[in-house]
């Protein structure tokens, strides 16, 4: 598959000296599951290229397919991630209620399988069929597309404008699993991005988005990898 015609996305110089020491004890970092936060990335961010396959049509799918609609949302996402079950509803609600004003949404599993399998094709062609994903879902096999994405935990969300540059990149909204009482997702940090990229407005800054860390095939983790991790 052709990928990463444009390699990466430029990462803010501060983020990224703070990633680079933690290069040499990556790989003592192999958690489970570990809390996760978004890179920091600019408004205006160009979208990097990506060509990869759709579970369930099995058709490939390009981020230039979406070139020239109002609004693209591309997340990354996972079956199994409690972060990502949680939303899973408010994604085919919001998907349905904004693709009739013009947005086009797309998902990627970029899990490795190597050492979560239940993340793989053949699962989430059976999630997207459960959950009635009405956008594609599509597998990143070499996670070569995360690492130009600079993606870091699932879910993770990425706003391009009609010309595919980034407008907003942060939470979903400020519900998280497991909170007690349960809260149900509002959608209300997408929402807000979403109203102002299709109104040719500057979306407001919202908190970095969270989750279990990307599962990176060892050995293969990017240079960021462990930057993000939430300590506390």
């Amino acid at each position: 598959m052709a990928l990463l015609a444009c390699s990466r996305v430029a990462l803010p110089a501060q983020r990224y000296a703070v990633a680079s020491p933690l290069v040499a004890g990556r790989r003592a970092l192999h958690v489970a599951r570990a809390k996760t936060e978004s890179v920091d990335l600019a408004p205006g961010t160009p979208a990097p290229f990506f060509e990869l396959p759709d579970v369930v049509s099995g058709k490939k799918v390009s981020i230039n397919d979406f070139k020239g609609n109002p609004a693209t949302l591309v997340m990354f996402i996972c079956n199994h991630c409690p972060y990502v079950v949680h939303l899973k509803h408010s994604f085919v609600e919001i998907a349905n209620e904004y693709g009739a004003k013009g947005l086009k949404v797309v998902a990627i599993s970029s899990n490795s399988t190597q050492t979560h399998p239940q993340d793989g094709p053949e699962k989430m062609k059976e999630d997207a069929i459960k959950y009635g994903y009405p956008f594609p879902y599509l597998f990143d096999e070499s996670q070569d597309v995360a690492k130009a994405y600079f993606a870091a935990c699932t879910p993770e969300f990425y706003v391009f404008d009609k010309d595919l540059k980034l407008t907003y990149h942060g939470q979903w909204d400020a519900t998280r699993p497991k909170q007690d009482p349960p809260h149900i997702p509002t959608a209300a940090d997408i929402r807000a991005a979403l109203d102002a990229t299709l109104a040719g407005q500057a979306a407001p800054k919202s908190r970095p988005s969270i989750g279990c860390n990307i599962k990176w095939t060892p050995g293969k983790e990017p240079e960021y990898y462990g930057a993000q991790i939430v300590k506390k």
